[in-house]
């Protein structure tokens, strides 16, 4: 029996399943019944017939791999496992054949049984991976819906922001449309008004008419007076019946704006109901979002579940294995009592031994293992509730914040609102005080700061005062010993002002010589303060066009689209420069026109007629009837102008540079004609010779310009103190600009200044002699018009 039971091949799990199923199963039912009645028994009856079958087993012709069927088949409960080892053996006193062999059965069952036990406690560690292995994958597929979830919450965050810089937008645009349209109805408010004032201002002006020619017919002593009276309130009827007319024109006008700011209004209103299509498009997928992370916390439950089920089996588990672990006592006790007998047995006995101990110390590290793992468990559950109460707070705070923007871009609307209207309000006021003051506008423009400016040179020692009445107007001018010389004008850029915010400024002058009355621009300032920047600027750079090129352009496009009212309009343009006090046609195509290097000219001269007009004899005058002309002839006079180098600029101006365009428009419908003139004027600048290092012909120049200059200041030094005798003859540039200076014209001087902290001299004494030119008063203007008597 011993030998047989060491040479039988080990068991494997396959034969072991194999054999349950190859027994039938009443005869399972049978073994099962006799060993439950045998364990409740003290005698050894049921065990006899275990004995029985083995030794039958024993016996067999199937051998050795017969009895390790058997021993596969065999499955132990707990009464039969107790009754194992409670059982004693009847040994004879001198048979010790039959008791070696009852021996050698009882250790043959307990073998089985301990294999029965490893196979369990197998079973139950590949249980317990499969178990470690669910709780990582649920806690990866916890890790990655958190990771997802995250991106989700970023996309919608992103997408968040973008609607609201879009709605944004709409919302400017929308507030723009509406203060147009409200000015529009206000602009038209307002004429309505005023032609039902002119209305009933003609009415009595035609009763007046009537009483005075009834007084013509009683009194022939007065009819002088009467005659010339009469005349007076012709006049003043026709030039009610034109601003009637230019009424009418601006109330057409406005009405097209009117009908395209509704136009524009209803894009907008579509763009933004494809904008809520957008938003409640995003507001579904954020809706199933919250549908999947519902079904993520529904399955985390489930799984909870789950391990509960499995903590409840594994609590069974354990309860089996302190049970198996009190019978080996047993068994360990009752080996112990037969190690007399065998040594063999003793040797198995010791083996089992550190098997149970091995036993031991693996379900205590499983125990520990267990108890990591809940705790795992139970860190993923709270990180999930913090999770999802991070969430919400988020959502509610994200909900206040866009409640709070909202509320913010609605008043900052109306405060935009607010500012534009007062600014246009304040812009209207401010020109006609100075049209009825007749004073001299005077715009400030500071140029960027150089490279060459800094290079060993102080900080720069020009600022602007931020207060609200100097804000736009003001401008401060530091010297190196700290004082400062504050400034005012009617506006002041800075140097960051575009081409295009300078010409806004000065739109509407230009608008005026269609109108009918003289206007004249010119930039004043020291040599590289950007003059000639801001008159020309860079015709080929749409960007950088100067006052010139724009305000041409301004004035063909609106005289083409004065067409439809019944407006031709006439141009003739002419350019010249006084250079070193000679007049010379930049125009012209002879070479020779003016006094060039010692050689004699074509002379010219100025005249004034008795209507302030002026006229330079033998000029160049061009006819011009498109932009394109115009830009021709500025290119052409800008290759025949005199330009030099000098220390303090690459290409300085070295002379006067006057374009003139005159005007003439007539209406067919009312047969009124208008006369307008349109002055711009590029100064050369002034400067210092310890500067310009001028020598030869530059210091000829050099002289001529500021002699020229001088005399422009001793006119607005005589204008500004109101004198008899102001001296324009004194020089041909101060005698060009008489009817601008001492007439009835509109006249606009821009003030360029340089931030080097090298040219505050300079600075200052072009600033203060802007500040004397604002102040002088050269009368009211007035507009050059007639009208045509009907035949």
């Amino acid at each position: 029996m011993t030998s047989r039971n060491q040479n039988r091949p080990p068991r494997s799990p396959s034969s072991k399943k194999e054999g349950v199923e190859g027994i039938p199963l009443d005869k399972r039912r049978r073994i099962g019944m006799g060993r439950t009645g045998g364990s409740t028994n003290v005698e050894r009856k049921p065990f006899g017939s275990v004995n029985k079958k083995l030794d039958v087993a024993a016996t067999s012709d199937v051998g050795n791999s017969a009895e390790g069927s058997d021993c596969g088949n065999v499955e132990f409960t707990k009464e039969e496992v107790d009754a194992l080892v409670n059982e004693r053996l009847k040994m004879k006193k001198f048979d010790h054949k039959g008791n070696l062999e009852l021996v050698s059965e009882l250790n043959a069952r307990l073998k089985v049984c301990i294999k029965w036990f490893q196979k369990r406690d197998e079973a139950h560690v590949e249980g317990e991976g499969k178990l470690q292995n669910a709780l990582d994958a649920l806690d990866k597929k916890c890790a990655e819906t958190e990771a997802e979830m995250k991106n989700k919450e970023e996309r919608y965050s992103a997408t968040i922001s973008e609607l609201r810089q879009e709605n944004t937008c709409v919302q400017e645009r929308l507030v723009k449309e509406e203060s147009e349209k409200l000015d529009a109805i206000g602009c038209h408010r307002k004429e309505n008004k005023a032609r039902i004032a002119l209305e009933a201002l003609q009415v009595s002006l035609s009763k007046d008419l009537e009483k005075a020619q009834q007084d013509i017919s009683a009194a022939n002593q007065r009819a002088a007076s009467v005659d010339d009276m009469y005349k007076r309130l012709q006049e003043y009827n026709l030039s009610l019946q034109q601003y009637n007319s230019k009424l009418h024109s601006e109330l057409e006008v406005a009405r097209e704006s009117l009908k395209r700011v509704e136009k524009e209004k209803s894009i907008i209103v579509e763009n933004h109901s494809t904008l809520r299509g957008h938003y409640s498009s995003l507001q579904d997928q954020l809706n199933s979002a919250r549908t999947a992370q519902d079904e993520a916390l529904t399955q985390k439950d489930t799984l909870a579940n789950e391990v509960k089920c499995l903590r409840g089996e594994l609590q069974q588990v354990r309860e089996d294995r302190d049970r198996q672990i009190a019978q080996v006592q047993v068994l360990t006790s009752d080996v112990a009592k037969y190690k007399e007998s065998t040594g063999e047995s003793c040797a198995k006995l010791e083996y089992l031994t550190d098997k149970k101990k091995s036993f031991e110390e693996t379900c205590n590290s499983q125990r520990e293992q267990i108890r990591l793992l809940e705790h795992q468990l139970t860190a993923a559950n709270e990180k999930l509730k913090m999770s999802d109460l991070s969430s919400i707070q988020t959502r509610a705070e994200f909900e206040e914040q866009r409640r709070i923007v909202h509320d913010l871009q609605e008043r900052l609307a109306e405060t935009e609102y607010q500012l534009v209207e007062g600014e246009k309000l304040r812009k209207k006021l401010h020109n006609t005080i100075l049209e009825l003051k007749g004073n001299i506008r005077v715009f400030c423009r500071v140029r960027p700061v150089l490279p060459d400016d800094v290079a060993g040179s102080e900080p720069a020692v020009i600022s602007y005062p931020t207060s609200t009445e100097a804000l736009g107007r003001g401008i401060d001018v530091i010297q190196s010993a700290g004082q400062k010389y504050p400034f005012n004008f009617d506006k002041v850029f800075n140097h960051d002002a575009s081409q295009q915010e300078v010409f806004v400024e000065i739109s509407q002058l230009v608008q005026s010589a269609l109108d009918g009355y003289k206007v004249c621009i010119f930039a004043y300032g020291q040599t590289g303060s950007g003059k000639t920047y801001t008159m020309m600027g860079r015709p080929e750079a749409p960007d950088q066009k100067g006052l010139i090129p724009r305000s041409l352009e301004q004035i063909f496009q609106t005289s083409q689209s004065l067409i439809a009212q019944g407006w031709k309009y006439k141009m003739q343009a002419s350019m010249l420069e006084i250079y070193n006090e000679t007049i010379r046609d930049l125009l012209s195509t002879n070479k020779s026109n003016g006094a060039e290097n010692g050689a004699p000219g074509k002379q010219y001269t100025i005249k004034h007629d008795a209507n302030g007009n002026t006229h330079v004899t033998d000029l160049t005058v061009v006819d011009v009837c498109r932009i394109e002309e115009i830009s021709s002839l500025l290119r052409q006079a800008a290759q025949s102008r005199s330009v030099g180098k000098t220390q303090m600029n690459e290409q300085s101006s070295r002379s006067h540079f006057v374009f003139t365009l005159r005007i003439s428009g007539v209406n067919e419908g009312t047969e009124q004609q208008v006369q307008g003139v349109l002055n711009l004027i590029d100064l050369a600048g002034s400067e210092r010779l310890s500067r310009s290092g001028a020598t030869g012909d530059r210091l000829k120049e050099t002289q001529a310009i500021n002699r020229s200059l001088s005399s422009l200041s001793d006119v607005i030094f005589a204008l500004a103190k109101k004198e008899d005798h102001v001296p324009f003859r004194n020089s041909k540039l101060t005698y060009l600009l008489q009817p601008c200076l001492g007439g009835d014209s509109k006249t606009l001087m821009f003030v360029n200044i340089s931030p080097d902290p090298a040219s505050v001299g300079e600075s200052l004494c072009s600033l203060r002699f802007a500040a004397r030119v604002n102040a002088c008063e050269i009368g009211i203007p007035r507009r050059q018009m007639t009208a045509q008597m009907p035949s």
